[in-house]
Protein backbone atom coordinates (compact mmCIF):
# COMPACT_ATOMS: atom_id res chain seq x y z
CA UNK A 1 0.00 0.00 0.00
CA UNK A 2 1.21 3.79 -0.99
CA UNK A 3 1.90 6.03 2.19
CA UNK A 4 -0.37 8.95 2.74
CA UNK A 5 0.71 12.14 3.28
CA UNK A 6 -2.19 14.38 4.53
CA UNK A 7 -0.37 16.16 7.09
CA UNK A 8 2.63 16.76 5.67
CA UNK A 9 0.78 18.09 2.26
CA UNK A 10 -1.06 20.42 4.82
CA UNK A 11 1.88 21.52 6.13
CA UNK A 12 4.05 22.00 2.94
CA UNK A 13 0.69 23.80 1.38
CA UNK A 14 0.80 26.16 4.16
CA UNK A 15 4.44 26.92 4.36
CA UNK A 16 4.59 27.11 0.56
CA UNK A 17 1.54 29.92 0.96
CA UNK A 18 3.16 31.50 3.39
CA UNK A 19 6.35 32.22 1.82
CA UNK A 20 4.78 32.75 -1.55
CA UNK A 21 2.74 36.20 0.23
CA UNK A 22 6.30 37.14 1.94
CA UNK A 23 8.02 37.51 -1.88
CA UNK A 24 5.28 38.87 -3.09
CA UNK A 25 6.08 41.67 -0.39
CA UNK A 26 9.66 41.60 -1.19
CA UNK A 27 8.92 42.39 -4.72
CA UNK A 28 6.26 45.42 -4.13
CA UNK A 29 8.42 47.06 -1.28
CA UNK A 30 12.05 46.09 -2.48
CA UNK A 31 11.79 45.70 -6.28
CA UNK A 32 9.33 48.07 -7.20
CA UNK A 33 10.33 51.03 -4.87
CA UNK A 34 14.00 50.85 -4.94
CA UNK A 35 16.63 51.98 -7.60
CA UNK A 36 18.19 48.91 -8.36
CA UNK A 37 21.19 48.47 -10.70
CA UNK A 38 21.15 45.63 -13.11
CA UNK A 39 23.09 43.49 -10.87
CA UNK A 40 21.61 43.94 -7.74
CA UNK A 41 20.46 40.96 -6.95
CA UNK A 42 19.49 42.22 -3.01
CA UNK A 43 16.15 41.75 -2.69
CA UNK A 44 16.36 38.12 -3.92
CA UNK A 45 18.79 37.34 -1.31
CA UNK A 46 16.15 38.94 1.32
CA UNK A 47 13.82 36.87 -0.53
CA UNK A 48 15.90 34.09 -0.17
CA UNK A 49 17.05 34.28 3.45
CA UNK A 50 13.78 35.33 5.41
CA UNK A 51 11.44 32.64 2.89
CA UNK A 52 13.46 30.36 3.62
CA UNK A 53 13.16 30.99 7.49
CA UNK A 54 9.70 30.81 7.54
CA UNK A 55 9.54 27.39 5.56
CA UNK A 56 11.69 26.15 7.53
CA UNK A 57 10.42 27.41 11.02
CA UNK A 58 6.99 25.37 9.88
CA UNK A 59 8.85 22.33 9.00
CA UNK A 60 10.80 22.33 12.28
CA UNK A 61 7.88 22.39 13.96
CA UNK A 62 5.56 19.93 12.53
CA UNK A 63 8.58 17.61 11.79
CA UNK A 64 11.19 18.43 14.51
CA UNK A 65 12.84 15.30 12.89
CA UNK A 66 13.08 15.49 9.50
CA UNK A 67 16.28 17.22 7.91
CA UNK A 68 16.60 20.08 5.29
CA UNK A 69 18.12 20.72 2.23
CA UNK A 70 17.83 24.17 1.51
CA UNK A 71 19.45 26.51 -0.74
CA UNK A 72 20.89 28.95 1.90
CA UNK A 73 22.70 29.22 5.19
CA UNK A 74 23.36 32.24 7.71
CA UNK A 75 27.21 32.17 7.75
CA UNK A 76 27.23 35.41 5.95
CA UNK A 77 24.94 37.33 8.02
CA UNK A 78 26.37 36.32 11.70
CA UNK A 79 29.09 38.80 11.68
CA UNK A 80 28.78 42.30 12.08
CA UNK A 81 29.28 42.86 8.57
CA UNK A 82 25.94 41.53 7.78
CA UNK A 83 23.73 43.11 10.20
CA UNK A 84 22.11 45.51 7.55
CA UNK A 85 21.28 42.44 5.49
CA UNK A 86 20.39 40.23 8.75
CA UNK A 87 18.18 42.81 10.15
CA UNK A 88 15.85 43.27 7.28
CA UNK A 89 15.38 39.56 7.17
CA UNK A 90 14.85 39.26 10.63
CA UNK A 91 12.08 41.82 10.58
CA UNK A 92 10.47 40.56 7.29
CA UNK A 93 10.28 36.56 8.29
CA UNK A 94 9.06 38.20 11.87
CA UNK A 95 6.10 39.82 9.59
CA UNK A 96 5.59 36.94 7.69
CA UNK A 97 5.52 34.65 10.71
CA UNK A 98 3.38 36.74 13.09
CA UNK A 99 0.41 37.15 10.24
CA UNK A 100 -3.07 35.97 11.58
CA UNK A 101 -3.40 32.33 11.05
CA UNK A 102 -5.15 31.79 7.76
CA UNK A 103 -7.62 28.89 6.62
CA UNK A 104 -5.39 25.62 7.41
CA UNK A 105 -2.53 26.75 9.66
CA UNK A 106 -1.55 25.57 13.35
CA UNK A 107 -0.40 27.80 15.91
CA UNK A 108 2.26 25.31 17.08
CA UNK A 109 3.35 25.15 13.77
CA UNK A 110 5.09 28.65 14.91
CA UNK A 111 3.06 31.12 13.28
CA UNK A 112 0.55 33.73 14.36
CA UNK A 113 0.86 37.14 16.21
CA UNK A 114 2.52 35.76 19.70
CA UNK A 115 5.31 34.09 17.47
CA UNK A 116 8.01 36.50 16.62
CA UNK A 117 11.32 34.87 16.70
CA UNK A 118 15.02 36.89 17.54
CA UNK A 119 17.87 37.47 15.04
CA UNK A 120 20.03 34.34 16.95
CA UNK A 121 16.36 32.09 16.35
CA UNK A 122 16.22 33.12 12.59
CA UNK A 123 19.55 32.82 11.86
CA UNK A 124 19.86 29.25 13.67
CA UNK A 125 16.53 27.93 11.77
CA UNK A 126 17.75 29.24 8.21
CA UNK A 127 20.75 27.09 9.35
CA UNK A 128 18.10 24.22 9.69
CA UNK A 129 18.83 24.08 5.43
CA UNK A 130 22.46 22.97 6.20
CA UNK A 131 21.55 19.05 5.49
CA UNK A 132 23.68 17.45 2.90
CA UNK A 133 20.86 14.65 1.87
CA UNK A 134 21.29 11.16 1.20
CA UNK A 135 19.95 7.74 -0.13
CA UNK A 136 18.13 6.82 3.26
CA UNK A 137 15.22 8.31 5.76
CA UNK A 138 13.13 11.54 4.86
CA UNK A 139 14.03 15.02 4.11
CA UNK A 140 12.82 18.34 3.15
CA UNK A 141 14.57 19.72 0.39
CA UNK A 142 13.68 23.95 -0.71
CA UNK A 143 14.42 26.53 -2.90
CA UNK A 144 12.56 29.19 -1.95
CA UNK A 145 12.35 31.92 -4.93
CA UNK A 146 13.42 29.68 -7.63
CA UNK A 147 13.82 31.93 -11.19
CA UNK A 148 16.06 35.02 -9.63
CA UNK A 149 15.54 36.76 -12.69
CA UNK A 150 12.34 35.94 -13.38
CA UNK A 151 11.67 37.33 -9.75
CA UNK A 152 12.81 40.62 -10.67
CA UNK A 153 11.15 40.91 -13.63
CA UNK A 154 7.79 40.26 -12.11
CA UNK A 155 7.19 37.56 -13.98
CA UNK A 156 7.89 33.56 -12.96
CA UNK A 157 8.59 32.21 -10.46
CA UNK A 158 8.40 29.77 -8.22
CA UNK A 159 8.52 28.82 -3.77
CA UNK A 160 9.36 24.96 -4.07
CA UNK A 161 9.29 22.62 -1.29
CA UNK A 162 9.62 18.43 -1.61
CA UNK A 163 9.64 15.56 0.59
CA UNK A 164 12.18 12.72 -0.22
CA UNK A 165 12.29 9.60 1.50
CA UNK A 166 15.15 6.73 0.94
CA UNK A 167 16.11 8.73 -2.69
CA UNK A 168 12.51 8.62 -3.61
CA UNK A 169 10.48 12.62 -4.43
CA UNK A 170 7.17 11.45 -2.16
CA UNK A 171 5.44 14.74 -2.25
CA UNK A 172 6.36 18.19 -4.06
CA UNK A 173 4.60 21.29 -3.86
CA UNK A 174 5.22 24.71 -5.71
CA UNK A 175 3.72 28.02 -5.19
CA UNK A 176 3.70 30.11 -8.58
CA UNK A 177 2.30 33.80 -7.81
CA UNK A 178 2.89 35.49 -10.98
CA UNK A 179 1.46 31.79 -13.04
CA UNK A 180 -2.14 32.38 -14.89
CA UNK A 181 -4.73 30.22 -13.09
CA UNK A 182 -5.92 29.92 -16.58
CA UNK A 183 -3.89 30.32 -19.70
CA UNK A 184 -7.27 30.51 -22.19
CA UNK A 185 -7.81 33.91 -19.87
CA UNK A 186 -4.50 36.36 -20.44
CA UNK A 187 -6.19 39.02 -18.54
CA UNK A 188 -7.65 36.47 -15.45
CA UNK A 189 -6.52 36.07 -12.07
CA UNK A 190 -2.95 34.88 -11.24
CA UNK A 191 -1.59 32.76 -8.59
CA UNK A 192 -1.38 29.00 -7.89
CA UNK A 193 -0.37 26.23 -6.08
CA UNK A 194 0.70 22.89 -7.24
CA UNK A 195 0.73 20.15 -5.23
CA UNK A 196 1.38 16.55 -6.09
CA UNK A 197 1.40 13.52 -3.28
CA UNK A 198 3.30 9.73 -4.57
CA UNK A 199 0.03 7.38 -6.13
CA UNK A 200 -2.20 10.58 -5.37
CA UNK A 201 -2.26 12.30 -8.43
CA UNK A 202 -1.07 16.04 -9.43
CA UNK A 203 -3.37 18.96 -8.30
CA UNK A 204 -4.06 23.10 -9.18
CA UNK A 205 -5.24 24.63 -5.96
CA UNK A 206 -5.74 28.64 -5.48
CA UNK A 207 -2.84 30.51 -4.46
CA UNK A 208 -4.65 32.12 -1.27
CA UNK A 209 -6.12 29.84 1.65
CA UNK A 210 -9.52 31.99 1.90
CA UNK A 211 -10.34 30.58 -1.56
CA UNK A 212 -12.08 28.14 -1.70
CA UNK A 213 -12.28 27.21 -5.05
CA UNK A 214 -12.31 23.16 -5.93
CA UNK A 215 -8.38 21.70 -6.15
CA UNK A 216 -8.12 21.12 -10.45
CA UNK A 217 -6.70 17.25 -11.01
CA UNK A 218 -3.94 18.27 -13.42
CA UNK A 219 -3.42 15.85 -16.09
CA UNK A 220 -1.18 15.55 -19.28
CA UNK A 221 -2.83 15.66 -22.37
CA UNK A 222 -1.86 14.01 -25.76
CA UNK A 223 -0.04 16.42 -27.93
CA UNK A 224 0.77 15.51 -31.81
CA UNK A 225 3.36 17.14 -33.67
CA UNK A 226 1.10 19.76 -34.61
CA UNK A 227 0.28 21.03 -31.33
CA UNK A 228 3.53 20.23 -29.39
CA UNK A 229 5.55 23.24 -28.40
CA UNK A 230 8.20 23.37 -25.62
CA UNK A 231 8.99 24.83 -22.70
CA UNK A 232 12.29 25.90 -21.71
CA UNK A 233 14.38 28.69 -19.81
CA UNK A 234 14.43 32.37 -20.58
CA UNK A 235 18.17 32.74 -19.78
CA UNK A 236 20.32 31.59 -22.34
CA UNK A 237 22.85 30.99 -19.88
CA UNK A 238 20.98 28.29 -18.08
CA UNK A 239 20.08 26.19 -20.94
CA UNK A 240 21.18 25.36 -24.47
CA UNK A 241 18.24 27.18 -26.52
CA UNK A 242 19.80 26.28 -29.77
CA UNK A 243 20.10 22.62 -28.92
CA UNK A 244 16.58 22.63 -28.26
CA UNK A 245 15.58 24.54 -31.65
CA UNK A 246 17.47 21.39 -33.18
CA UNK A 247 15.31 18.71 -31.29
CA UNK A 248 12.48 20.69 -32.12
CA UNK A 249 13.16 20.51 -35.72
CA UNK A 250 13.98 16.77 -35.59
CA UNK A 251 10.26 15.88 -33.82
CA UNK A 252 8.50 18.16 -36.61
CA UNK A 253 7.56 21.13 -34.23
CA UNK A 254 6.12 24.32 -35.84
CA UNK A 255 5.05 25.99 -33.07
CA UNK A 256 7.11 28.44 -30.65
CA UNK A 257 8.39 27.62 -27.50
CA UNK A 258 6.97 28.81 -24.15
CA UNK A 259 10.14 30.60 -22.35
CA UNK A 260 9.57 31.53 -19.01
CA UNK A 261 12.03 31.05 -15.41
CA UNK A 262 11.94 28.42 -12.95
CA UNK A 263 10.25 25.17 -12.29
CA UNK A 264 6.88 26.97 -13.11
CA UNK A 265 7.42 25.18 -16.37
CA UNK A 266 6.91 22.08 -14.41
CA UNK A 267 3.44 23.34 -13.60
CA UNK A 268 2.76 24.55 -17.17
CA UNK A 269 3.65 20.82 -18.25
CA UNK A 270 1.83 19.37 -15.76
CA UNK A 271 -1.79 21.11 -16.95
CA UNK A 272 -1.02 21.05 -20.82
CA UNK A 273 0.19 24.87 -21.84
CA UNK A 274 3.42 23.01 -23.15
CA UNK A 275 4.07 19.58 -24.69
CA UNK A 276 7.67 18.90 -23.64
CA UNK A 277 10.33 21.13 -20.87
CA UNK A 278 13.52 20.17 -22.65
CA UNK A 279 17.03 21.37 -20.67
CA UNK A 280 20.30 21.02 -21.79
CA UNK A 281 22.93 22.21 -20.04
CA UNK A 282 25.28 24.81 -21.31
CA UNK A 283 28.55 22.95 -19.80
CA UNK A 284 29.95 19.69 -19.41
CA UNK A 285 30.61 19.98 -15.80
CA UNK A 286 27.43 21.56 -14.78
CA UNK A 287 25.37 19.54 -11.92
CA UNK A 288 22.08 20.19 -10.88
CA UNK A 289 20.75 20.76 -7.55
CA UNK A 290 18.05 18.91 -6.32
CA UNK A 291 15.58 21.50 -5.06
CA UNK A 292 15.29 22.44 -8.72
CA UNK A 293 14.01 19.39 -9.68
CA UNK A 294 12.43 17.52 -6.90
CA UNK A 295 9.07 19.09 -6.45
CA UNK A 296 8.75 19.12 -10.33
CA UNK A 297 9.65 15.60 -11.18
CA UNK A 298 6.51 14.30 -9.02
CA UNK A 299 4.22 16.82 -10.42
CA UNK A 300 5.15 15.43 -13.91
CA UNK A 301 5.09 11.73 -12.76
CA UNK A 302 1.51 12.04 -11.16
CA UNK A 303 0.10 14.08 -14.03
CA UNK A 304 0.94 11.15 -16.18
CA UNK A 305 4.24 12.04 -17.34
CA UNK A 306 7.92 11.01 -17.71
CA UNK A 307 11.29 12.46 -16.59
CA UNK A 308 14.37 11.44 -17.01
CA UNK A 309 17.98 12.91 -18.06
CA UNK A 310 19.05 13.56 -21.63
CA UNK A 311 19.75 9.84 -21.32
CA UNK A 312 16.90 8.42 -20.72
CA UNK A 313 18.39 7.98 -16.85
CA UNK A 314 16.04 8.03 -13.89
CA UNK A 315 16.92 11.29 -12.17
CA UNK A 316 19.13 10.50 -9.11
CA UNK A 317 18.59 11.75 -5.71
CA UNK A 318 20.05 9.96 -4.07
CA UNK A 319 23.31 11.37 -3.95
CA UNK A 320 23.13 14.44 -1.82
CA UNK A 321 22.76 18.20 -2.89
CA UNK A 322 22.95 17.99 -6.47
CA UNK A 323 21.80 14.84 -9.16
CA UNK A 324 25.21 13.94 -9.57
CA UNK A 325 25.98 12.52 -13.38
CA UNK A 326 22.71 13.22 -14.85
CA UNK A 327 22.88 15.34 -17.31
CA UNK A 328 19.75 17.47 -19.00
CA UNK A 329 15.74 17.03 -18.46
CA UNK A 330 13.29 15.99 -20.73
CA UNK A 331 10.03 15.69 -19.17
CA UNK A 332 6.96 15.06 -21.47
CA UNK A 333 3.78 13.01 -21.67
CA UNK A 334 4.13 9.16 -21.78
CA UNK A 335 3.23 9.38 -25.90
CA UNK A 336 6.22 11.80 -27.07
CA UNK A 337 8.96 10.97 -24.27
CA UNK A 338 10.40 8.62 -26.17
CA UNK A 339 9.97 10.37 -29.51
CA UNK A 340 11.70 13.23 -27.64
CA UNK A 341 14.68 11.17 -26.77
CA UNK A 342 15.09 9.98 -29.87
CA UNK A 343 15.31 13.45 -31.01
CA UNK A 344 17.84 14.48 -28.08
CA UNK A 345 20.50 11.42 -29.24
CA UNK A 346 20.43 12.55 -33.14
CA UNK A 347 20.80 16.28 -32.06
CA UNK A 348 23.46 15.22 -29.64
CA UNK A 349 25.15 13.07 -32.29
CA UNK A 350 25.39 15.98 -35.34
CA UNK A 351 26.84 18.39 -32.21
CA UNK A 352 29.18 15.49 -31.59
CA UNK A 353 30.18 15.33 -35.45
CA UNK A 354 30.50 19.17 -36.26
Amino acid sequence: MSQTYEAEKQVAVAAVRRACALTASVFNKLVKNETLTKEDKSPVTIGDYSAQAVICTILSRAFPDDPIVGEEDAADLRPESGATLRNRIVDLANETLTAPLQHGEKEEWGLGPSHAQSPEQIMDIIDRGNYGGGQTGRFWTLDPIDGTKGFLRGEQYAVCLALIKDARVELGVMGCPNLLVDTSNADGPRGCVFVAARGEGAWQLPLAASDTSAPVRLTIPAFTKDTLNLLESVEKAHSKLSFNERVAELLGVTRAPTRMDSQAKYCSLARGDGGVYLRMPTGTGYREKIWDHAPGSVLIEEAGGVITDSRGLPLDFSLGRTLGENFGVVAAGKAVHTQVLEAVKKAKEEESAR
